[in-house]
């Protein structure tokens, strides 16, 4: 998983960095195929935003945007929502639906 962060004449800790790669790192909880992630940090009026592009194999890329006044809540926010939509679309890959009793072939005794 490769892991970009761009900042958008904002300046950057290293504590912010280590704050949003930990977060990426949670991402991998999923056992999906994350080729890459993007984010992106830029101000904005009245606040900072943040913005995550998510890129999974076989799957249409996840973009998270958040707009907050404070950097360390849009970027806690940007990440949980990511979690969010990964575990969606882990759900939507690993169906853990069996099969519905219409499906079934009644069994003569």
């Amino acid at each position: 998983m490769i892991v970009q962060i761009r900042s958008k004449d904002i300046t950057l800790t290293d504590e912010k960095k280590a704050h949003i790669e930990q977060g990426v790192e949670k991402f991998k909880k999923f056992s999906l195929d994350i080729t890459r992630v993007n984010c992106m940090l830029s101000p904005e009026k009245g606040g900072v935003l943040v913005e995550f592009e998510i890129h999974v194999a076989h799957a249409a890329p996840i973009i998270i945007s958040e707009h907050h006044q404070d950097l360390d809540a849009a970027i806690d926010v940007a990440i949980d929502r990511a979690n969010k939509a990964l575990r969606r679309l882990h759900d939507k890959v690993t169906d853990h639906k069996g099969p519905s009793i219409k499906d079934l072939e009644p069994i003569d005794v």
